[in-house]
């Protein structure tokens, strides 16, 4: 009996040896895969924000999770209608939420509200945005953007700091696109926000945003 009892406790004991071989094996994996996989697509690729303020509605509302593509404008440059996060100019440590109206070395007029686009090119185009809630007929500006800038303004016009107050939003500080949102539940959805506009087919048109 001292014999079968020695014996078995020798299997116990290298039963647990090789149990704890394989969870160290496991931690070790999932170590590495934190390291190659996640850190590097947490940093570079994917990032996840969550809304502060109410400048974005009624497309964006507070605490809204949002996650951010910052791999995509290294292959395209950013596009009209696209939502993005990016550093305030003034504060870099200061991130915000903004649509992308105006592109580089464009003109952006806003008269009472409406906004045109004197594009590069010299073709001109009104900009129709159904996902504005709220328009501020009162504001009326004239900028040119240089070639490494943006105009970008808020949903909520009435009630968002954006380049009308601050002026042109730099390329170097966009961090990236909003490609998804996962709260609300009822909310989640790729693109949110999203909206296109109709390339101007002559030197005066309008462009019809969907959202």
């Amino acid at each position: 009996m001292p014999t079968s009892c020695v014996l078995q406790t020798d299997a116990y004991n290298a039963r647990m040896k090789d149990t704890g071989k394989d969870l160290l094996k496991d931690l070790f994996t999932l170590a590495l895969l934190i390291i190659v996989v996640v850190i590097p697509i947490r940093l570079f690729i994917v990032s996840p924000f969550v809304v502060d303020g109410e400048s974005m509605h009624p497309t964006f509302e507070n605490l809204d999770y949002l996650i951010i593509d910052e791999l995509l404008y290294h292959f395209q440059a950013p596009a009209r209608g696209d939502v993005i996060v990016f550093r305030y100019p003034g504060d870099p440590s200061i991130f915000y939420i903004k649509r992308i109206i105006g592109l580089p070395g464009e003109t952006v007029s806003i008269n009472h509200g409406a906004v045109t686009i004197t594009t590069v090119a010299g073709a001109k185009l009104t900009l129709a945005e159904p996902y504005i809630m709220n328009e501020d007929a009162t504001y009326t500006k004239n900028i040119s953007l240089n070639p490494d800038e943006y105009f970008v303004m808020g949903d909520n016009r009435p009630n968002s700091s954006d380049s009308r107050i601050w002026g042109p939003l730099p390329a170097k500080d966009i961090i990236g696109r909003v490609d998804l949102r996962l709260l609300p539940v009822k909310e989640i959805g790729f693109f949110p926000g999203k909206a296109t506009y109709g390339a101007p087919a002559s030197s005066s048109t309008t462009a019809i945003a969907t959202p």
